[in-house]
């Protein structure tokens, strides 16, 4: 007998009874909090793992995954390759399983669904919620997304369809199209009787659209007005008449991003023709900030953003989304050297000038990472506009030259202390410049790239310290002329 024909023996579902032979298991215990710290339970699953492969005992993970909520499984799924994950996956109930399903990323997904056979992989696809499922087969090859629409129903068939029609990255791959929306004409009583008829089928009746007869957006109301109102008050009196939303093939970061600003739980969607089509809901909203930023993070520190998660990810998979990056920049770093070969000379005359390289292209990187990474935040946030170029290139410059300013009195005491006054002065005037200059571009750089259409986490913190240093060396060593006369 397989691994998995083992454990599909001995797994008691919802629906199964226990085999015959063998004593009842007893009801899983509540979903309690952890009592060891992630990581050891982390740990403690992995040696249920071993002791599944290696030799077919399950009680232990079974104990485990009883008594663990679904995100801490969910994490420790992701953290395993596909046979130990789909081994694992098996031995949840039904429910559950659909639960923790819910909550892996949809590469992890894709690698549970493989190792699963033909009912239940119908079963679980079906009991996605369609945005979860829509998001799933939008990353995943042609020939899964083809046998999981093939497995559904008509009616989730026709939902998950609608989704997948979005432009990625649009809020209409995100949203629930599972809305309850009131007719604009009905008493309090009508309505809580509609959301009763109608919300067993919806993800959330929290916020429930208004509309005309044609579907259109006239406002929103909040189910707890209908629960606190009388029930002969009319809904078109409780109704908020501007709420906020956004159209279907917007962008989900900046739908999120408004949410974020508006503290809406949930945000009407809307078509071309303002009718209403979903909600974008928090949870959603959540995970593409969570997306997007770890994009921005991973592009600012020069390396291509990876799926699924870290743990569980190669090790020559994460250096080949590095490599190219680290490339583009090794070339770029020639600029420095070819600074330093065309200063050769003035090198030459003045050796001591060698000693403060390090410390004045490490403060000028430092500086314009500074200013980029803040600079693309307020972008992604909304709090900077490419309009506001000039008023960002005067507010950098400044604050730079304070920086610059701060750091030079240091720089002029170490520079006295170890090679005298006159190349100390050289390296805080340096220091005054050259911070100045590296704020002016990080804060710059970002709203160009923002302005040509191009991801401003790109030309961010890597490529602005590259610069930086180039053309710190050339401050520095015309400084140096100046000064010192060579």
């Amino acid at each position: 007998m397989s691994q998995i024909d083992l454990i599909e023996a001995r797994h008691v579902t919802a629906d199964t009874a226990a085999p015959t032979g063998e004593p009842p298991r007893p009801d899983p215990a509540p979903v309690v909090a952890e009592d060891h710290s992630v990581t050891e339970a982390l740990e403690i699953l992995s040696d249920s793992v071993r002791d599944i492969v290696e030799t077919h005992r399950v009680d232990g993970a079974m104990d485990w995954l009883d008594n663990r909520p679904p995100h801490v499984i969910a994490d420790a799924l992701a953290r395993m390759d596909a046979m130990q994950a789909g081994v694992v996956f098996r031995l949840l109930d039904k429910d559950r399983a659909i639960t923790v399903f819910e909550e892996l990323e949809p590469v992890d997904q894709q690698q549970i669904l493989q190792g699963l056979r033909e009912k239940s992989f119908r079963d679980l696809v079906e009991a996605m919620d369609p945005d979860d499922r829509a998001r799933m087969l939008h990353e995943a090859p042609a020939k899964v997304a083809k046998k999981v629409l093939a497995g559904l129903s008509p009616r989730e068939r026709r939902m998950t369809a609608a989704l997948l029609g979005y432009p990625e990255g649009s809020v209409g791959q995100y949203m629930t199209p599972e809305v309850v929306a009131l007719p604009d004409n009905l008493t309090v009583a009508q309505a809580l009787t509609w959301v009763r008829a109608k919300g067993a089928n919806a993800e959330t009746v929290y916020t429930l659209p208004v509309v005309d007869g044609g579907r259109k957006l006239t406002g929103i109301v909040e189910l707890r007005e209908l629960v606190l109102h009388a029930p002969e008050a009319m809904v078109s009196e409780l109704v908020v008449t501007e709420p906020a939303f956004v159209r279907a093939t917007d962008s989900a970061e900046k739908a999120a991003r408004l949410m974020s600003s508006t503290n809406d739980i949930n945000l009407v969607v809307v078509d071309s023709e303002d009718r209403v089509v979903g909600l974008l809901t928090i949870d959603d909203a959540m995970e593409v900030l969570e997306a997007a930023d770890s994009e921005d993070v991973a592009k600012q520190a020069g390396s291509a953003p990876w799926e699924g998660h870290y743990m569980a990810a190669k090790v020559f998979q994460l250096a080949r989304y590095r490599a190219l990056w680290l490339m583009l920049l090794l070339f770029a770093a020639t600029l420095t050297v070819s600074v330093t070969d065309v200063f050769s000379a003035t090198l030459e005359q003045a050796a001591s000038l060698a000693l403060f390289i390090p410390l004045l292209i490490g403060a000028g990187g430092n500086a314009g990472a500074q200013a980029a990474t803040a600079c693309v935040r307020a972008l992604a946030v909304g709090e900077v506009r490419v309009s506001d170029l000039f008023k960002v290139i005067w507010r950098e410059c400044r604050v730079g030259l304070v920086l610059g300013s701060m750091l030079a009195v240091a720089g002029l005491a170490i520079g006295t202390l170890f090679v005298g006054p006159k190349v100390a002065i050289v390296v805080a005037v340096t220091l005054v410049v050259i911070c100045g200059w590296a704020a002016t571009i990080g804060g710059t750089m970002p709203l160009l790239a923002k302005k040509f259409r191009i991801d401003p986490a790109v030309v961010s913190a890597p490529m602005v310290t590259t610069l930086v240093d180039a053309t710190g060396l050339i401050i520095y060593f015309t400084t140096a002329k100046v000064v010192l006369g060579i």
